[in-house]
């Protein structure tokens, strides 16, 4: 009979504690610093999924499509950046994790929000997209083995080195900034 890690039991978050600042490039440390040290990380994602759907949806259609400057992203299109970002970066975890060795580049987040088209989409499908990628991302790190956290992968352009368990709270940082711009320069 195969035993069962009581730590990563279905109903229990796994603790992964904050990765040390040699495990991410210096730029991040914007998104490091808006994440809990306690290592429920995993939890505090669980927990944003459902504040962060909250927050959004009281927000009117009308200020879902304003744009506080000229270039700027609109709050839907925000919303799909914070999920093409999660969907990337807990790819590269996992690429990290398994031990890969080729350099992987990063991506033109821009030109992704242009052709997001989340403008056209309705809420809800946004939603379900955010919910299902969310899961997803619980469950990769949820599932990694423990040393896999710490295996360090590289990347190129402005995407540079990181672990899994730095990009975990990359992921949950990346949010929370986002959300707190959204809070200052959208709902004025």
């Amino acid at each position: 009979m195969e035993k069962t890690d009581p730590r990563r039991q279905s109903d229990e978050m796994r603790v992964i504690t904050k990765a040390p600042k040699t495990d991410y490039p210096a730029y991040a440390e914007m998104y490091m610093k808006l994440t809990p040290d306690d290592g429920n990380i995993l939890s505090y994602l669980e927990e944003n999924l459902h504040k962060t759907k909250l927050f959004i949806a009281s927000i009117s259609p009308e200020k879902l499509l304003f744009r506080y400057a000229p270039g700027k992203w609109t709050i839907k299109e925000i919303l799909v950046h914070i999920i093409d970002d999660e969907r990337i970066f807990a790819y590269r975890a996992l690429r990290f994790a398994r031990g890969e060795q080729l350099n992987l580049p990063g991506f033109d987040q821009d030109q992704y929000a242009v052709q997001s088209k989340a403008n056209e989409r309705d809420l809800a499908s946004i939603f379900e997209e955010y919910e299902s990628v969310r899961r997803a991302t619980i469950t990769l790190f949820k599932y990694l083995p423990d040393d896999s956290l710490d295996r360090l992968g590289h990347g190129t352009g402005t995407f540079n080195d990181a672990t899994p368990r730095a990009l975990v709270y990359h992921i949950a940082g990346h949010e929370q900034r986002h959300l707190n711009i959204i809070r200052e320069r959208y709902l004025i």
